[in-house]
């Protein structure tokens, strides 16, 4: 065991945070605290650290621990390069290194007795450097560097001069280098894009300490983590097991304390029942067995009410009319700011009823590409149609939408003037906005507080194409798990940027990855984007040309910047339904013929087959004729791939 936190408690103004909260991570263990906004989560890290006291209980630390923090917000001031940086937390090998070069020096020089005391001294500060991983030390900072997604010449920029969100990563790469006992991480993949992300999953699941770890991506915990620790009204429970099995016990010890608890209510409900019954009799003896069963009732240990539902928000999304089933046509979108270019003949069509994820590391220009669409940015190129009905409702990740000088209750009033007082107040209780919380001014509000005021307007919009960007940035997990259901159960379209994961692989119904200046496409969930995101990247994405120079942008089709009139664009968006329509089928073919090759496989291992020459030949001609058709499905289907790109 290298930690144990033993009934802790703290409160502020005396609101109690943590209740007798107790738990312990062992050695090599990757721990996740979990539980909604406001739960305690950062409190518990920090006081952990030793930032903030306990008000009661204690935190024990196996001996000579050394433990490494990631708080979310960074502080940070360096006029180091980021290079420079991380490379100073190898500073100690960086010196052995420096004096074995000196000691080789004086061992070319010396002779006799003293060079035996050299070679000794040099042999001891070799072991010391391989221990120190002397010889790895400078590709251990790079690997660093490119997961965290400063490679090439952004590792040279000045920390001074970097975004609080890229100080943080900077911050994450020292103390993953640092290589602590015991890494406490709040947040870690907050201003992470999908590539690193999963690089760190993998950094993390190789750890050789132990971890503790708070974080709302429950893709990201499902990855690393074997032990959920959950913070639920002040107590602490331990799981065993990655997110999802928590998710799963969870649900069945909730419905088993409550079993339990009206169980009990109803066998006191009958106790007392019975004794009111006796004491009416009115005779000693029925009196005496009246107070015998009070003093039994008396003695039962009474179960806490379970909190069946929390305080969570509470919203269904329901468009005002159904659009045509042509949502959004976009042909030939080009972007640049200056020298950096976006990306470049863009194209694709969302038919109603589709929930498209749009994915792309940070900087491919995925926000712009949802604001060319909304109006708010200007094109370099190309044009974007929507079809009939169409009313768009858009969720701006940075809330500047909203008004810094209003209130809460003045955003939603302004916006819906027909909404009477009790109307407006209802609306933002189910967003979690009771009492004088709704005349707040949106300037004091939280992230997520901002969040929830934007997605009440999106609800009031009761618009049939929803472009949200980043909506579940700030949402708690459960939060997130009830917009998840809203736009399940939503039947209108959406278009949405989201690096969260498991969000995407439970709403998405296709996928958008802009990536190398082009946009592809994958018809499924994040789980089948994951599948088959290298076959696809390989057909479709070629290098540059080698004779161009360097920073030379993409070569425009003239053709594609020409603006089409309505009746191509109908024909083009037509023909490609048409090829997606094929590939879809053509995929469905190759997996039924996959399947009938792998039930003949099984045949040709039956005992009874083995001596059946006449139906081993039968199996083989089926087979063999199976085999080609598979060969020739795989090459249609590469044909439509081609196309489709």
């Amino acid at each position: 065991m290298i930690l144990a936190c033993n009934h802790i408690q703290k409160a502020f103004a005396d609101e109690p945070i943590l209740t007798d909260a107790t738990f312990h991570i062992n050695e090599q263990e990757c721990a996740a605290v979990v539980g909604i906004n406001g739960a305690g989560k950062t409190t518990l890290l920090r006081i952990i650290t030793g930032e903030l006291d306990a008000d009661a209980g204690e935190v024990v630390r196996a001996k000579d621990t050394i433990t490494g923090y990631l708080p979310q917000q960074q502080g940070y001031q360096s006029e180091n390069t980021i290079y420079e940086e991380l490379l100073s937390v190898k500073a100690d090998v960086i010196e052995m290194d420096r004096q074995l070069r000196t000691l080789e020096q004086e061992i070319s020089r010396t002779e006799g007795g003293a060079l035996e005391k050299l070679l000794d001294r040099y042999h001891r500060l070799q072991t010391a450097f391989e221990a120190g991983d002397g010889y790895s030390y400078k590709s251990k900072v790079l690997g660093v560097i490119n997961g965290l997604g400063f490679g090439g010449d952004a590792m040279h920029q000045v920390i001074n001069q970097l975004s609080g969100g890229q100080k943080t990563r900077v911050a994450l790469g020292r103390l993953l280098l640092m290589e602590p006992d015991l890494l406490l991480l709040d947040e870690p993949t907050n201003h992470l894009d999908l590539t690193s992300i999963r690089w760190l999953e993998n950094y993390l699941m190789n750890y050789k300490g132990s971890i503790l770890v708070v974080s709302h991506d429950r893709y990201f915990l499902d990855r690393i983590a074997d032990k959920i620790v959950e913070i639920d009204s002040g107590r602490i429970t331990s799981f065993t097991g990655n997110y999802s099995s928590y998710s799963q016990k969870k649900a069945v010890l909730r419905e088993t304390l409550i079993k339990q608890y009206y169980n009990q209510q109803q066998e006191i409900r009958h106790q007392e029942a019975v004794i009111e019954k006796l004491r009416s009799f009115n005779r000693e003896k029925s009196i005496k067995r009246a107070e015998s069963r009070e003093k039994m009732l008396d003695k039962i240990e009474r179960l806490e009410k379970p909190a069946e539902f929390e305080k969570t928000m509470s919203f269904s999304l329901t468009p005002s009319c159904i659009s045509g089933n042509d949502v959004l046509h976009v042909e030939g979108f080009a972007k640049s700011f200056g020298r950096n270019h976006l990306f470049q003949d863009v194209s694709f069509d969302i038919r109603r009823g589709e929930k498209v994820a749009i994915l792309g590391q940070n900087g491919t220009g995925k926000t712009t590409l949802l604001k060319m669409i909304q109006g708010m940015e200007p094109t370099d190129s190309g044009i974007s149609i929507t079809g009939t009905n169409v009313e768009i409702g858009y969720y701006d990740q940075e809330h500047q939408v909203l008004h810094e000088d209003k209130t809460i209750f003045e955003e939603i009033q302004d916006d819906y003037p027909d909404l009477n007082h009790t109307a407006i107040r209802n609306v933002l209780a189910a967003f979690l906005f009771t009492g004088d919380d709704v005349f707040k001014p949106v300037r004091l509000l939280s992230g997520g507080e901002r969040g929830r005021v934007s997605l009440a307007r999106l609800m009031l919009s009761q618009a049939n194409f929803l472009l949200l960007d980043e909506p579940t940035n700030h949402l708690d997990i459960t939060s997130k798990e009830i917009l998840e259901t809203a736009l399940n159960n939503y039947t209108g379209t959406v278009l949405y940027v989201s690096h969260d994961r498991y969000f995407i692989d439970r709403t998405a119904t296709r996928i958008l990855d802009l990536t190398g200046h082009k946009l592809l496409s994958y018809n499924g969930n994040y789980s089948y984007y994951l599948e088959k995101k290298e076959t696809v990247e390989q057909i479709h994405l070629t290098g540059p040309d080698p004779s161009a120079p360097a920073g030379t942008p993409p070569v425009k089709d003239q053709a594609s910047d020409a603006k089409l009139d309505w009746k191509q664009q109908k024909a083009q968006a037509a023909n490609r339904r048409r090829l997606e329509n094929q590939y879809n089928k053509i995929e469905q073919a190759i997996e039924t013929l996959e399947s009938q090759i792998a039930a003949l496989d099984e045949e040709f291992s039956l005992p009874e087959n083995a001596t059946n020459a006449h139906r081993l030949a039968e199996l083989t001609a089926a087979r063999e004729e199976k085999e080609a058709a598979l060969s020739e499905a795989m090459d249609e289907w590469e044909r439509l791939a081609e196309e489709l790109g």
